[in-house]
């Protein structure tokens, strides 16, 4: 009988194996990302961290299925995204993933609200209106619901970007520099309400920062120096020159 004090074991919702992407230009081929191995835990908060132009971004849209590898492949959910097509990928990315970006991404000619609603509506969800309102509730945006992005601030539209993002209860959230298009207050306010969601929803965090606070509430933290995984145990305070 395991003991009450065992570690939790969790099962893998992300895999990548051998990943390289090479793209052209004018001196040749370029490397983004070289021979890049991980594991991700259902569940677990990862950042993924290094200087400018060190991959992370490529990465990022490699493990999500936004970009495909030049060799190796993904495994999202126990499914290789090297095998699919398009279509497939974005199916599959509808069903089980989320993103949040710098840019905040919102449809300007929609409200807050129905900009949450969106993903609900494509897959056929009766329940849009409810969940999208009670997401928006949760980020503290009751009374902003009919508003456009353009009455919004900054902070108020990344907050919608993520009701949308976890309102699809997504099994991993990507999230490519959250906190880059705000202030140092209001980029903290949305970090702090980004983990309360990644908690609640018990959704797995694949997080890419220059934000060592940010990086640091992760469990685990990854980081990339040209396009490859130092090999070296995880930290919470990673070396990386702040921008």
């Amino acid at each position: 009988m395991p003991s009450a004090h065992a570690p939790m074991i969790r099962d893998s919702v992300l895999k990548a194996e051998n990943l390289s992407k090479q793209v052209s230009s004018p001196e040749g081929p370029l490397t983004i990302v070289q021979s890049v191995s991980l594991e991700i835990a259902a569940g677990e908060s990862v950042a993924i961290v290094g200087a400018s132009g060190a991959g992370k971004s490529t990465l990022l849209a490699l493990l999500a299925g936004l970009d495909l590898p030049s060799t190796g492949r993904v495994l999202l959910a126990g499914t290789d995204l090297t095998q699919l097509d398009e279509d497939g990928r974005a199916r599959l990315r509808a069903q089980r993933v989320g993103f949040v970006f710098q840019s905040f991404h919102l449809i300007p000619a929609l409200t807050a609200l129905e900009n949450v609603m969106l993903p609900l509506e494509l897959a056929g969800r009766s329940d849009a209106r409810r969940s999208a309102l009670e997401t928006l509730s949760r980020v503290g945006l009751k009374e902003r619901t009919g508003h456009y992005p353009r009455q919004l601030s900054g902070g108020e539209q990344q907050r919608v970007a993520l009701a949308r993002a976890f309102v699809t209860q997504p099994a991993v959230l990507f999230a490519d520099e959250p906190t880059g298009n705000l202030d140092t207050a209001t980029g903290g306010r949305v970090g702090e309400l980004l983990f309360e969601l990644n908690a609640h929803s018990h959704t797995t965090l694949v997080l890419v920062t220059h934000d060592r606070e940010l990086a640091s509430r992760c469990e685990r933290i990854i980081e990339m120096e040209a396009g490859r995984v130092l090999d070296k145990e995880p930290q919470k305070t990673p070396l990386w020159e702040v921008r």
